[in-house]
């Protein structure tokens, strides 16, 4: 179904970002990848042209979500790149690694800038293109942490209850205009995020931690999202680890959750 469809992906040098634009490109798909590393996404799109991707199916779009006077120019420029944006998938993103006491109000700030206040800006300029054609798919990662609060995440943990209640809440305005909404909803992925997680004053993490190291590989994560986007499911769970069962525990014993959460540190 996805065949000639012009998929926007950011996020899109790494990642679950990377792991997507593969499976897209496998079939058929116009895309468009951004990210902020130009020489990764010109890798990604080698990569894409071995799956079968023509170069002139794919376009790279160097973007920084938190420079939002770029974002009208670089949403015309992907517009124009087949007439159409049939999905955006909002993957950019940043993680935390650092306690409450410790972090910084500039770093809490950063995490929305890039978490938040970068998607809902990309979002409502490829809004009114989407409305116009009477159809289209809005999607973001959002994480476990937009369900589940945890210790060392409370900025990351926040922007992401943001993104699902934000999601959650343009879906219901737009389910009459021909288009979808789908929050994804990943549990521990084998991806970089935690290396390139902010500490309390804002530097980076700079190692991968236990549970990503052992977490779903991104590949078969990549697999599970496609499926659900294919059926254009609401929201899309992914992973393989206990994370995924607390999401059932917090909705039916929430206190055991809670219990769980702070024996866990």
């Amino acid at each position: 179904m996805f065949k000639g469809q012009a998929i926007w992906v950011t996020g899109a040098s790494s990642g679950i970002g990377e792991a997507l634009a593969y499976e897209f490109a496998s079939l058929g798909a116009k895309l468009i990848l951004s990210a902020r590393r130009e020489a990764e996404l010109e890798r990604v799109k080698a990569a894409c042209e071995t799956m079968g991707a023509m170069a002139d199916d794919v376009l790279i779009l160097p973007l920084d979500v938190t420079d939002e006077g770029a974002i009208s120019a670089v949403t015309k420029a992907a517009h124009s790149f087949t007439g159409r944006i049939d999905m955006l998938i909002n993957n950019a993103g940043i993680s935390q690694r650092s306690l409450c006491i410790d972090t910084d109000m500039a770093t809490y700030r950063r995490l929305f800038e890039v978490d938040v206040f970068g998607q809902i800006a990309l979002t409502k300029e490829v809004l009114p293109i989407m409305l116009a054609q009477k159809s289209g798919h809005m999607v973001v990662t959002a994480s476990v942490a937009g369900k589940i609060g945890v210790s060392q995440r409370t900025g990351y943990c926040a922007a992401k209850h943001a993104m699902m209640g934000f999601f959650d809440a343009l879906r219901a305005e737009v389910s009459k205009s021909g288009l979808h909404v789908t929050t994804i909803t990943p549990g521990f992925i084998r991806t970089n995020i935690a290396t390139h997680a902010l500490k309390g004053d804002g530097s980076e993490f700079g190692k991968v931690d236990k549970n990503i190291a052992g977490g779903m590989d991104v590949k078969k994560c990549a697999k599970v999202i496609m499926k659900g986007l294919s059926k254009r499911q609401k929201e899309i769970p992914v992973g393989e680890g206990s994370e995924m069962k607390a999401l059932w525990v917090k909705r039916f014993f929430p206190n055991t959750l809670f219990k769980m959460v702070e024996k866990m540190g």
